[in-house]
C-alpha cells in the first residue's frame, strides 16, 4: 500500500530532515516551498537516493491566501490519502514586540499559523472519512516560554501550540492522532552565521528520528507533544 506524507518546507532545516526519514520508510513525498529551484534539487536528489519514493512539489508561499489555496488544490488533484501531515512552514523575524514595526506580527501570524490552519482544514475531510492520519505541527520552545528578542515569533509559536492542543481534543474521536514537536534550537538556515560551534545545536535529523518513532506507535497510543532541547540548553 502506497503511503503519502505532505511537508510544508521541505527543502531546508526539520522539514527536510522528515522527507529524508520517511522516504527511507518507503513514503512518497507532497511538499512546497517558496523556492522552486530548490524543489527541483529535492525532487532529484530524494528519487534518485530513494527509488521508490515519488516526490510532488509545488511552488507555493503558504502565508499568501491565493498561494495556499493553489497548493491545496495540488495536493487535491493528485487524489492520494495523506497518511502523515508535517505543519512546518515559517518565518522568524526577530525582535521586540515595542520595537517592531506593525507589519511583522501578520506577517508571521500568515506563515507560521494561517498557513497550518487552513492547509489542516482543507485536509481533515478526507481524513475524517477514513478515520486515519495523523497530524504534527512544528512547533518550538518559544511556544511554552517567551525568548528576549522573540517579539511576535512567540506569540505566533503559542498560538500554534494552542491549535495543536484544539485539535488533539477534536480529532481524538475520529482515530487521526496530533501531535506537537517543541524543538529548541535547531541548526537550520535561519542559524547560520550565528557565532556558536554547531555542536551547540540540535540535528534536524534528531527531530526527524523524534517524528517517526512517534508516528510508528500503535494506534491505541498517541504521544500530544514532545519537547526537545539542546545538550546544553536553550540559546538565548
Amino acid at each position: 500500500m502506497q503511503k503519502y506524507i505532505l511537508v510544508t518546507g521541505g527543502t531546508k532545516g526539520i522539514g527536510r530532515a522528515i522527507i529524508e526519514k520517511f522516504a527511507t520508510e518507503g513514503f512518497h513525498i507532497i511538499t512546497c516551498a517558496r523556492g522552486e529551484k530548490d524543489l527541483e534539487n529535492l525532487k532529484l536528489e530524494i528519487e534518485r537516493k530513494y527509488t521508490f519514493s515519488k516526490v510532488h512539489y509545488f511552488s507555493a508561499d503558504l502565508g499568501l491566501e491565493n498561494e495556499r489555496n493553489a497548493f491545496l488544490a495540488f495536493v487535491n488533484n493528485l487524489h492520494v490519502k495523506i497518511e502523515v501531515l508535517i505543519n512546518n512552514t515559517g518565518i522568524f523575524i526577530p525582535g521586540k514586540i515595542i520595537d517592531e514595526t506593525n507589519d511583522v506580527l501578520p506577517a508571521m501570524m500568515a506563515a507560521n499559523l494561517y498557513s497550518a490552519y487552513y492547509l489542516t482544514k482543507g485536509l481533515l475531510p478526507d481524513m475524517i472519512k477514513r478515520k486515519h492520519g495523523h497530524i504534527f505541527n512544528i512547533c518550538s520552545t518559544a511556544s511554552i516560554r517567551a525568548y528576549p528578542n522573540g517579539g511576535s515569533y512567540s506569540i505566533t509559536k503559542f498560538a500554534m501550540y494552542g491549535m495543536t492542543k484544539c485539535l488533539r481534543e477534536e480529532l481524538k474521536e475520529f482515530g487521526i492522532k496530533v501531535t506537537a514537536i517543541l524543538p529548541g534550537a535547531t541548526y537550520t538556515a535561519s542559524w547560520e552565521g550565528v557565532d556558536l560551534p554547531v555542536e551547540r545545536f540540535m540535528k534536524s535529523e534528531d527531530v526527524a528520528e523524534v517524528v517517526y518513532a512517534t508516528y510508528i506507535l500503535s494506534k491505541n497510543s498517541v504521544v500530544e507533544e514532545v519537547l526537545l532541547r539542546p545538550q546544553l540548553g536553550d540559546i538565548v
